[in-house]
This record gives C-alpha cells, structure tokens and sequence, in this order.
C-alpha cells in the first residue's frame, strides 16, 4: 500500500485538475526504474488507464497504480509534499530504500 499525505493529496488535485485528468475517476501512477545517483529512481505521472497487472489502492482520496515490478520497491511508501526552502515537489518516504540521495529523487535497496 502506499499513502498519500494531505499535503500531496492537495498539489495531486491540483496538477491533475491543471493537466485536464480528473482527480475522482483517473490515477496517480507511481513506479520505479533503474537510474538516477544511487540505482533506481521514482517514476510519478498521471494516467487515465489501469493496465492488467497493476495494482490499485486509494488512499485519501487519491487513486494509485503500480505495475507489479515496482510495487515490491514500493511497500509502505508515504508521497508527501514539500513547498520549503530546500526545494519544492513530491517526496517518498520509503521504508524499503537503505540509502536515498541528497535530492530524495534516487535510492537502493
């Protein structure tokens, strides 16, 4: 499962609304894939369609999918927002990652 902070959930509705998706019917689709400083890197984008094997979650409000492969990096992952000094964007607290970058962008198992 992965949870959705209020503050994410209100910049999600925001950017989908912005991007013309609608934030009660589509989905925030979330992935992982090799790259980025320290092996694998976050994958965040809209998208009106499920595929077979994705899996689904809704967490305040807020409708998930993973693919299968990404979902196991994924396990227990908060996506929050940060708006402070150090940079504005989505932040995942990983519960599986032993070491992120200083951009919080990348991580390793």
């Amino acid at each position: 499962m992965i949870k959705v902070s209020d503050h994410a959930k209100k910049k999600v509705i925001e950017l989908m609304t912005d991007d013309g998706y609608n934030p009660s019917t589509d989905y925030v689709r979330v992935g992982v894939k090799s790259g980025g400083c320290s092996g694998l890197s976050y994958d965040l984008k809209f998208d009106k369609t499920q595929a077979e094997d994705d899996k689904v979650f809704e967490d305040n409000d807020i409708k998930i999918i993973v693919d299968k492969k990404s979902f196991l990096y994924l396990i227990g992952t908060t996506l929050e927002y940060s708006g402070g000094l150090n940079g504005t964007g989505f932040v995942f607290n990983n519960p599986n990652a032993n070491r992120t970058c200083g951009c919080g962008e990348s991580f390793s198992l």
